[in-house]
């Protein structure tokens, strides 16, 4: 039996997905609901990772674990539930895992753990977040669960760590990566001249799956496509879906004003910010990644062009929003 945590979520409910197509036997967590347009055959049970007893049951009969649950948030006040979710969520993922001897535990973190602002550098696995290559508590709290991580190792748990860079697919387009789909197709004008690296959420399925069954134990692994600048991912996608692209510089001096703008237009509504200090910052960053060390461990692994990941990505979207 095969635990996902985070079913949910865009990278769980692909990897879930692919799981059942490979006649897995697969145990899903869900809190509040289960997901409509899941296929059938999966073993959902209620449980929480805030929630110790719950998780443990969830564990019962279980060989693998893929710890996907996780909150992505750079807005202030979710400060406190951003560090609950994902550094105690992964103390209790860990712990349960030993606790139920568990064979092995995937665990998805993020290139953030590893330090995005880095001048004249490219990132690898080698590296760590610090104060000064890391300007959000995301990051921070990746990297604090990522010592979570080994922790369990040192006490006796196989565990291998995945850092993922932005992630691209047909998941929910009003909240995560999703997002960036529907703000090129709402033809949102500004751009930014930011690299980072961007993948196929189809690309870190396999390589999931791969590690898991793998013998790699006790590393962790970035996993990018290509490095590429937002201008240029945003182009491609608004291209695919006939709309006019961004052509609307966004220079340092205009992200500085905005982003306070927005923390204060959201004392007053309640909502989160569009834009905040630190995606401010990262959005004119430009990161580089390497992905060396996976494409070493996987030689016959091909990655998927971002920009055909882009063209399938439009047209599932096409036919889920009926756009």
């Amino acid at each position: 039996m095969i635990l996902v945590t985070g079913a949910s979520g865009l990278l769980g409910s692909h990897l879930i997905r692919e799981l059942v197509k490979q006649d897995k036997k697969v145990r899903a967590i869900y809190r509040n609901n289960i997901p409509s347009d899941m296929p059938a055959g999966i073993d959902w049970v209620k449980a929480d990772i805030l929630d110790i007893l719950s998780l443990e049951d969830a564990m019962k009969d279980v060989s693998q674990v893929y710890h996907c649950a996780a909150m992505v948030s750079f807005t202030p006040h979710k400060k406190e539930i951003l560090y609950q979710t994902n550094v105690e969520g992964t103390t209790n993922v860990v712990n349960a895992c030993i606790q139920n001897s568990i064979q092995k535990l995937l665990y998805v973190s993020s290139v953030a753990a590893l330090g995005r602002i880095r001048e004249d550098e490219h990132i690898n696995e080698k590296m760590n977040w610090t104060e000064e290559s890391s300007n959000s508590e995301y990051g921070k709290s990746k990297y604090l669960a990522e010592k979570e991580i080994w922790r369990g190792t040192g006490e006796g748990l196989n565990a291998v760590i995945i850092n993922p860079v932005i992630i691209l697919g047909a998941g929910d387009w009003e909240k995560g990566s999703s997002e960036i789909f529907k703000s090129a197709y709402d033809e949102f004008p500004w751009y930014t001249e930011g690299v980072s690296g961007f993948v196929d959420v189809k690309d870190v399925v396999r390589a999931m799956v791969m590690l898991m069954n793998g013998a790699a134990q006790n590393e962790r692994f970035i996993i990018s496509a290509e490095n590429l600048s937002y201008k240029e991912v945003f182009t491609e996608i608004a291209d695919n879906f006939g709309k006019k692209p961004p052509h609307r510089k966004v220079t340092a001096l205009l992200a500085a004003i905005v982003w306070r703008l927005e923390a204060l237009k959201a004392m007053f509504n309640g909502k989160d910010p569009m834009l905040t200090k630190e995606t401010a910052k990262t959005a004119q960053a430009k990161v580089y990644f390497e992905n060396k060390k996976f494409l070493s461990y996987a030689p016959n692994f091909e990655y998927t062009a971002v920009k055909d990941a882009i063209k399938r990505i439009c047209a599932e979207l096409r036919i889920k929003h009926q756009l």
